[in-house]
């Protein structure tokens, strides 16, 4: 009897909520960070759910406020966050928590409220634990050239091509006629237009 209690025990199936992951004892690399104002202990590869980010799924994102890191016997801890630690991840997808009811009941006084609640979260994928800088695939962008301190020639104007100005409007004329330093233009006819644009070429 002693062993079947023993047995049942060790094979024990423990539900855990989403927001309560636990990274077992590993001798891998793990950090505690802050992640949406959770603190969390992380690990590399390992899933987890947070409260809903501002990223798009598949983005990447990083995490500054590393309170610690530890790598087996090696331990860092931050006063309050560990300098260049970082903790970054992928965005996996947005979804909701299982709804929780919040009932209100006051005896004798005919009050009752009952609401439900759904957190938001972002499930993401813990990529990079450490210190210093990870090979960063957003931010590792091609190096912009130095802006050149010279200014740019001017190109060379090409040479205006035939205009037909019979076909113009005479609000068109009238721009062309301003841009070529005719006066007068207000009390000018559509035919007196075209022949003062005409004799200025």
């Amino acid at each position: 009897m002693g062993f079947k209690k023993h047995c049942l025990i060790l094979f024990k199936i423990v539900y855990l909520h989403p927001l309560q992951q636990k990274v077992f004892k590993t001798k891998n690399m793990f950090a505690i960070v802050d992640i949406a104002g959770q603190q969390l202990k992380v690990a590399k590869d390992q899933k987890l759910f947070v409260h809903r980010l501002d990223a798009k799924t598949g983005d990447k994102v990083s995490f500054n406020k590393v309170y610690l890191v530890a790598d087996g016997d090696k331990v860092s801890v931050g006063a309050p966050a560990v300098a260049n630690a970082s903790v970054e991840a992928k965005v996996v997808r947005h979804l909701k928590d299982d709804k929780v009811i919040v009932f209100k009941k006051k005896r004798r006084k005919g009050y009752r409220v009952k609401n439900g609640h759904r957190q938001s979260l972002t499930e993401i994928l813990v990529e990079f634990v450490g210190i210093g800088t990870a090979k960063k695939t957003a931010l590792a962008k091609k190096a912009a050239a130095p802006k050149a301190a010279e200014k740019k020639e001017a190109a060379p104007k090409a040479t205006p091509k035939a205009v037909d100005f019979s076909s113009k409007t005479v609000a068109e004329l009238k721009e062309l006629a301003k841009e070529a330093g005719i006066s007068g233009i207000s009390a000018m006819k559509k035919a007196d237009i075209v022949a003062a644009l005409e004799a200025k070429k």
